[in-house]
């Protein structure tokens, strides 16, 4: 066994990721180089080696100021490492953690000379409290700088002084906007809201960090009066209620990150630093220990696995152009990502013009949120939109890497859109559809080159959807698998490779879920009832909205495939046949289950539910169900279907059901995914919740085969632990 003495030598003789020069003038230049990874994190060896740098740099008595900067070339610091929480046992090991943190950083803030942070690429967690523990930060105007304290998504507070030093420097009510949300700040804005005392382009970030040290101490700017008047007694009671009330709205109770963010905030403007930052570490500690942050943690590590997989063993094909089919509202959010952050030249084909102009429309749109919001420039906006361009025929086709069809759900025509991009593309153009229910392997029945035939399904909005399902069929190749991920990847999304069975995943366990709803109605619960039962869950939308969003008449498409392939228990109610022949395709026509103002109606801003339609269903709308009941049956309906799936091998693992339903459909992501929600649960629950609903509700309840086996012989998805 090494020997304690061995141990710290070892670690001693580890190259640091603080390097300081002193430059002529006597400014001293901390570099974060974290030796062998790509960007730099925050781990727990670096409490030393913090203290070490400092103590040099004081040993040199003609210290003027220092300027910390990174050394990698797109990031400042990205955060902290969180594998270091997941090896806490306790919630003292995590609180313990945090007060390191909090006294490393206020060596920083203690530090005799100016200290200021020349921030360029992504500054976040950890990273930003480093910042703000400097005496001041100035920022690159690179639209890769983003500044933010992103925690509260892993179920966690910002545990190195963020909750406190954030609301003394911008305001309180702006702190918790940012704490609350983990949005990401740009550039400019920072500079606004005073996060940075100065923006500038990127070559002269140095010098200008350099210049405002030897400007010597500066007092901190004086907050707007709007903001001392929230931070001040009398403001503060009013901002932290309806804060409060704000959050509570939106959180249902299911985020307790969020109440504690508030507390924690609170408690540091009431009665002083000591006590917030005592209460920080506190409930740092403590929200390390709950099940939600584990649970949002895991789907953490699983998206950044996912996105470094290639989906097979082979090497994807370069991409140089991207080729789109149809101009549609998808087509033209497929476009969009492509260009705007796959940074891909695209080429679009539609029928007409019309199809072009709205694609195009839809990306003018997307970057023109961006230009006002400031985050763009419009010259950037143009740049970007030079990449996109359109034909009515397969002009300029000859060059592409790949070709997403994004035409109507029709097999016929998607074959014959095989035949014409294999008449006019390269031999290696992989032609990849957006079908949501056909088979891959039948759209690839008549291809010359099948194995250059995927499925690509993305979900709407595409620009607002993180999730791709990449689909092959039994012929599809490698390299193919490879290159549509690595598409998938480039447009900033995450990819899971799925069986080619109906349904794919996402929809084969939406189906039950809003089938199971749409009985509760018949039944004759209120819709509006329904969806707050399933947001009170913990869904962004309830599952009634969910239906008129995605189209009454895409979801009539999808289920007679599942029927058809995978029997009776996909069947919709008979009665919901009214609803489609009634002209009812949601919220794209205005009428839906609910009625949806159209853009010339100024005062009804709001959908609201269409009390006709009861009458059409042939139902007496009467709140009669538990809320708690309601989310049963249309949840147990859902994960009895993601068990199937991951048997059938129409998913890879579980892991990849989890991030499919929580990127693809907002399964509550505070639970993990189904597969982590089923095992916290237990099996052996799971099974007996279900029986119960068969003898309540009806035969489809039925648990299948692989949660019986794994209630008999306790399994579970995961390892303990894991």
């Amino acid at each position: 066994m090494m020997s304690a003495e061995n141990a710290l030598h070892e670690q001693r003789a580890k190259p640091s990721a603080f390097q300081l020069t002193i430059r002529p003038d006597n400014i001293g230049v901390i570099t974060i180089d974290v030796p062998g990874d790509k960007v730099n994190t925050l781990k727990a060896e670096f409490v030393e080696q913090v203290n070490d740098v400092l103590i040099r740099a004081q040993q040199h008595t003609a210290l003027e100021g220092l300027v910390i900067v990174s050394g990698k070339p797109d990031s400042f610091i990205a955060g902290a490492d969180i594998t270091m929480i997941a090896a806490c046992t306790s919630a003292k090991e995590a609180e313990t953690l945090a007060k390191k943190g909090q006294s490393t950083l206020a060596q920083i803030a203690a530090f005799p000379v100016p200290v200021v942070a020349a921030i360029h690429g992504a500054c976040l967690g950890g990273g930003l409290e480093l910042a703000l523990a400097c005496h001041g930060r100035v920022c690159s105007l690179d639209d890769k700088t983003a500044l933010g304290l992103p925690e509260v998504q892993l179920g966690l507070l910002p545990g190195s002084g963020g909750t406190q030093r954030l609301p003394r420097l911008v305001g309180a009510a702006k702190a918790l906007d940012m704490i609350l949300t983990g949005k990401h700040i740009r550039a400019r804005q920072a500079l606004r809201m005073g996060l940075v005392d100065d923006a500038v382009p990127q070559s002269i970030l140095l010098q200008t960090a350099i210049e405002r040290v030897k400007q010597g101490w500066k007092h901190q700017r004086e907050l707007p009066w709007q903001d001392r008047l929230l931070n001040g007694p009398l403001g503060r009671n009013l901002l932290f209620s309806i804060v409060r009330k704000k959050t509570l709205a939106k959180t249902h109770g299911n985020y307790p990150a969020a109440e504690r963010i508030i507390q924690v905030v609170r408690t540091g403007l009431d009665h002083g630093s000591a006590s917030g930052y005592e209460a920080e570490a506190r409930a740092f500690g403590e929200l390390a220990m709950t099940p939600q942050s584990a649970a949002l943690r895991s789907l953490f590590f699983a998206s950044t696995a996912l996105k470094k997989e290639r989906g097979g063993n082979a090497k994807p094909h370069a991409l140089h152009r991207v080729g789109i089919l149809g101009g549609g509202l998808m087509g033209g959010g497929i476009a969009c990502v492509t260009a705007t952050r796959g940074g891909l030249p695209v080429r679009i084909k539609d029928i007409n013009e019309t199809g072009i102009n709205h694609a195009l429309k839809y990306s003018w749109d997307v970057l023109g949120k961006r230009v006002r919001s400031k985050r763009m420039r419009p010259a950037e906006r143009q740049k970007q939109m030079m990449l996109i361009s359109g034909s009515t025929d397969y002009t300029g086709f000859e060059q592409v890497d790949i070709v997403v069809e994004a035409v109507f759900e029709d097999l016929a025509l998607k074959q014959k859109m095989v035949a014409e991009v294999e008449a006019n593309c390269a031999p290696h153009t992989v032609f990849a559809s957006n079908t949501s229910s056909l088979p891959i392997g039948h759209i690839a029945e008549k291809a010359q080159r099948p194995q250059q035939v995927i499925g690509l399904h993305y979900f709407s909005p595409v620009d607002k959807m993180p999730l791709v399902e990449v689909i092959p069929h039994a012929g599809t190749s490698e390299e193919t698998i490879a290159t549509t991920v690595a598409l998938a990847h480039k447009q900033g999304k995450t990819a899971i490779v799925v069986g080619d069975s109906a349904g794919f995943y996402v929809n084969r366990i939406l189906a039950p879920y809003i089938n199971e709803a749409a009985r509760c109605l018949l039944e004759g619960e209120p819709m509006e009832s329904l969806d707050k039962a399933l947001v009170d869950f913990g869904f962004p939308v309830g599952p009634i909205t969910l239906l008129d969003e995605v189209g009454i008449d895409v979801g009539t498409k999808i289920i007679p495939v599942l029927v058809e392939a995978l029997g009776p228990r996909f069947a919709a109610p008979a009665a919901f046949d009214a609803v489609l022949k009634d002209g009812r395709k949601g919220r794209k026509n205005g009428r839906g289950f609910y009625l949806y103002p159209s853009e010339g109606q100024q005062r009804q801003r709001r959908k609201r539910a269409d009390t006709s339609l009861y009458t059409l269903l042939g139902v007496t709308p009467k709140a009669h169900m538990l809320p708690a009941t309601v989310a049963q049956r249309c949840v147990m309906m859902m994960l009895n279907e993601a068990a199937r799936c991951l048997d059938e091998g129409v998913i890879r693992s579980a892991r990849d059901g989890d991030i499919g339903a929580v990127f693809g459909i907002g399964f509550p992501p505070f639970l993990g995914g189904p597969f982590r929600y089923m095992d916290e649960l237990g099996a052996e629950k799971v099974v007996k919740t279900l029986e119960y609903l068969r003898q309540q509700h009806g035969e489809h309840f039925a648990p299948c085969e692989r949660l019986q086996r794994m209630a008999q012989q306790g399994e579970r998805f995961y390892p303990l632990g894991s």
